[in-house]
């Protein structure tokens, strides 16, 4: 049973992600208005080790044998509120070539000590979802002693550094953040920051708040048209399923949907389950409550119900 490691996952970007959830459920400092794992419960700046890096390299070991794309720290709070990044992947350079990406929201990347632990990674996303400290406030809600120009002075900082791929996330929220003036913000914010490439990405997961909106995918196209640098919109990724689940999946999907609302389609590609034998667990963890049923933009995901975690899940 894993604790620490989920997946793999289709990811839109990396293909078949091994993900590696660092921090309790949803500790994170921003609370974003479109975060598809709801509210966050625990807002802070406070870096810990908040798991064992023992613990983590002990469940990574077998779960290289699915062969993932990249091995992913992401998961269920922001990571770099993890103390020992540095040590951590360090020791996963030990147990495998596979490429090592961190998404991470970047709110700590003014800190020198985030840059020092983040330079061992091949790929490292940061995220960008507004153009000055307003928007900022209403969009991610951060903690009240994250300010929005020390932000953005941390991207570029870190940029200037690091040797790796750098790609920059900026998730567009309609009406809030794609007016032609906040538009204009944040391509000068990107001009500065001078990514590798930008991603543009929107709702397509049930939001924190029901007033976060999906900006529809040709109005997407049109934004990615008028940055300077490469941008592109992220395509869901689509994968091929290849067996039928054993009686172990079930307990595989609620992991990954603990972490991450799925379609059907997701849930499939990401542990290579035939369609049919994953919509009937999540039929019968339906009828038993532990999960539940949500519509975006016309696709249905399942997300796990409060109640199911300390039944099922370690953490």
């Amino acid at each position: 049973m894993s604790q620490y490691i989920f997946g793999p996952v289709p990811s839109r970007r990396l293909g078949r992600s091994l993900g590696i959830d660092l921090v309790p459920f949803k500790t994170c400092t921003y609370d974003c208005i479109y975060c598809q794992l709801g509210r966050t419960t625990h807002k802070t700046l406070t870096r810990r080790a908040w798991a064992p890096c023992d613990a983590v390299w002990r469940e990574l070991a077998p779960a290289l044998a699915a062969r993932p794309d990249y091995i992913t720290l992401s998961g269920s709070g922001e990571p770099t509120l993890f103390s020992p990044l540095h040590k951590l992947i360090e020791g996963i350079r030990t147990l495998t070539a596979i490429p090592v990406a961190v998404l991470t929201n970047g709110s700590l990347l003014y800190r020198e000590d985030v840059q020092d632990e983040l330079l061992g990674a091949d790929l490292v996303i940061p995220s960008l979802d507004a153009g000055d400290s307003v928007t900022f406030e209403q969009v991610n809600r951060p903690h009240r002693d994250l300010v929005f120009e020390r932000v953005l002075e941390g991207l570029v900082g870190f940029q200037r550094r690091y040797r790796g791929r750098f790609w920059l996330e900026v998730f567009l929220v309609n009406d809030l953040t794609t007016s032609a003036a906040q538009l204009a913000a944040i391509r000068h914010c990107v001009a500065r920051i001078r990514p590798d490439r930008v991603q543009l990405n929107t709702v397509t997961r049930p939001p924190a708040e029901s007033f976060a909106s999906p900006v529809p995918h040709s109005r997407l196209q049109d934004i990615a048209a008028t940055f300077a640098q490469p941008a592109e919109v992220i395509a869901d990724f689509q994968g091929a399923a290849a067996a039928d689940p054993a009686p172990g999946d079930r307990h595989e999907i609620l992991q990954l949907l603990r972490r991450r609302p799925c379609s059907i389609d997701d849930i499939a590609s990401g542990l290579r389950l035939h369609r049919l034998g994953v919509l009937k667990i999540l039929e019968q963890l339906h009828r038993e409550h532990r999960v539940e049923l949500r519509t975006v933009a016309g696709t249905s995901y399942y997300r796990i119900t409060t109640g199911s975690m300390p039944d099922d899940l370690p953490r």
